[in-house]
């Protein structure tokens, strides 16, 4: 499968079947991605996959903070609010997903369900963490943003879907407790990902794209 052909059927996958993935696959997949590349080949992310009990236990984590009305607390900075057109994409997403499932906009208690998936990593098998130092700010994101597309592309070859998620960054604190990871190691966002439920409501939502012109400009 081309990268174009990966490009034009891939979608965020938001319920996955509990088939784990091959640990000798998942192996390949995550060498391949080390050929990502990076500013100056800082090669910044240091990735934590978990799985089994190890992701269990993160999710009730999760859930048990925001039942108890958590706040975000992220490593880094979350605070720009979308406007104008990027506003009107993110509400476009949002009711893609919501008429998929067939969540009301009056629903409150059903979009709030719907979200607090994200923190159960949509029922996938195996979710990842992409972590960096915190220092790295900015340029470092950018790697990181450059490495989880990578990796994308590469589950997708082997038919595997995934739903990056801004969401598995706002509450670092379970992450950093459960994993051991040390104060200076930042959490940006996260990954679920695994096999599709091919005929979950929540998968057969999608998303438009901008046309070309309002994306690229070319000079001669």
């Amino acid at each position: 499968m081309s990268v174009s052909d990966i490009l034009s059927t891939r979608h965020s996958v938001r319920d996955f079947s509990d088939k784990a993935i091959d640990a000798d696959l998942l192996n390949t997949i995550f060498s391949n991605a080390q050929l990502a590349p990076s500013n100056c080949n800082v090669q910044p992310w240091q990735v934590c996959v978990v799985s089994g009990d190890t992701k269990v236990q993160l999710e009730q984590k999760f859930v048990s903070l925001l039942m108890g009305g958590a706040k975000p607390s992220p490593d880094f900075n979350w605070n720009p609010q979308y406007q104008g057109v990027h506003r009107e994409r993110q509400f476009g997403s949002a009711n893609a997903l919501y008429s998929a499932i067939g969540v009301e906009r009056e629903d409150k208690q059903g979009r709030q369900m719907a979200m607090l998936r994200n923190w159960q990593f949509f029922g996938a098998p195996h979710a990842a963490f992409f972590t960096m130092d915190k220092y790295l700010d900015i340029m470092g994101a950018v790697d990181l943003g450059i490495y989880a597309q990578t990796l994308s592309l590469l589950l997708a070859e082997h038919g595997i879907s995934n739903c990056m998620q801004g969401a598995l960054g706002q509450f670092p604190d379970p992450v950093r407790e459960v994993l051991g990871l040390p104060e200076e190691r930042g959490i940006l966002f996260g990954m679920s990902f695994g096999y599709a439920k091919e005929d979950a409501a929540a998968n057969k939502a999608r998303t438009d794209r901008a046309a070309l012109s309002d994306a690229v400009a070319f000079f001669d």
